[in-house]
């Protein structure tokens, strides 16, 4: 069997590569919408076919990325039957199992941070995804989406603890960048609900948490409600063909700081902040040229049409705004710096006129 763990830095997620090496059939579970073209990569360089997405839960932190790899790949999508998402292939029920190739896993319910969660076990009980149930030393939060830590410490008591303690355990989210436990471990060590610690404990820890709602909640939760369809299809838009870039949901090319210093010499840079801004201590950009956002439509003419273009601003949120405007003003190819000004100095990329 074929198996990756991989992070989406963003919201600290993993998603989960499953493959089948004789068949060549994979699947992932908790797919994240702007690693989509991260995650077709993988699976071509590695020849592998994908048949299923599997989403632990409808999330409140990263929109799916469910539904644009099945417009990518022409995989089926599955969630959990309680979970009230429209547009699943598969509605899957305690006791379902996903097949991949010869193996598969198995579905069991495991509510408490929502409704509609589920774990996934392996055919061989070896290892376990529990989504946003069971996390390495904690458990995930409880207080909206029909949370209930009643439902939850039953869940892992029931389904989880239930497994062979040697069963490694593989959460949808670590915020410490820890990847994997084990069943005996979480037993014996979680300070939630380990050990001794009973029903009414867990739910006197999770009443007192206080915790902020995630930043994305208004936006993930209505389009994971769809899984994770946008409105308009990004891929039926032309991809840039420069590389480094990735799509986001917001529809918005976005290449990093490493990248962008890399291909310098190759694309223009649009600076759309303030002239105060500009010359500033943040610096700029080798060779950028200052077109304030509100002057850009207007200004358009003065950029070259027939070189990759990228916009910049102080924080990237002005950048983005000029990537749409450009590009309804006809230009092929443009990308937005991710992070701004803020995170290419954070991350030492050359720069002129900078203060120390």
């Amino acid at each position: 069997m074929i198996f990756r763990q991989l992070i989406d830095p963003q919201s600290s997620t993993y998603t989960y590569l499953l493959a089948d090496s004789e068949s060549a059939e994979a699947i992932l579970i908790d797919p994240v919408f702007e690693q989509s073209r991260r995650d077709t990569a993988l699976l071509a360089e590695l020849g592998l076919r994908l048949v299923l997405t599997i989403d632990t839960h409808v999330h409140a932190d990263h929109v799916t990325g469910a539904w644009m790899l099945k417009r990518l790949t022409g995989s089926s999508i599955a969630i959990s039957a309680a979970s009230e998402a429209q547009g699943a292939d598969r509605y899957l029920m305690p006791g379902d199992r996903c097949p991949f190739g010869t193996r598969h896993l198995t579905v069991r319910a495991t509510p408490g941070h929502t409704s509609g969660c589920i774990s996934l076990v392996l055919d061989d009980e070896s290892i376990a995804f529990t989504g946003d149930c069971l996390l390495i030393r904690g458990t995930g939060r409880t207080d909206f989406q029909q949370g209930d830590s009643r439902a939850m410490f039953r869940s892992i008591h029931d389904q989880l603890f239930t497994l062979p303690a040697s069963t490694l355990l593989y959460p949808a989210h670590d915020y410490r960048g820890l990847t994997v436990t084990s069943v005996g471990e979480e037993r014996r060590f979680n300070p939630r609900l380990g050990g001794d610690l009973c029903e009414d404990d867990f739910a006197g820890y999770m009443r007192h948490l206080n915790l902020p709602h995630p930043r994305q909640i208004d936006i993930a939760v209505p389009a994971n409600l769809k899984c994770g369809a946008a409105a308009k299809d990004p891929t039926q838009i032309a991809e840039p063909d420069w590389p480094g870039l990735t799509y986001t949901f917001a529809g918005i090319w976005e290449i990093s700081p490493q990248s962008l210093e890399e291909q310098l010499a190759g694309v223009q840079i649009v600076d759309v902040r303030e002239p105060d801004e500009f010359n500033g201590p943040l610096g700029r950009i080798p060779n950028a040229v200052l077109i304030p956002l509100g002057e850009l439509a207007q200004r358009a003419g003065e950029i070259e049409r027939d070189r990759p273009t990228v916009t910049v601003c102080r924080a990237g949120g002005r950048s983005a705004q000029a990537t749409t405007i450009l590009r309804q003003a006809g230009f092929p190819a443009i990308a937005n710096l991710a992070g701004g000004m803020l995170r290419w100095r954070a991350e030492g990329r050359i720069v002129d006129n900078a203060s120390p």
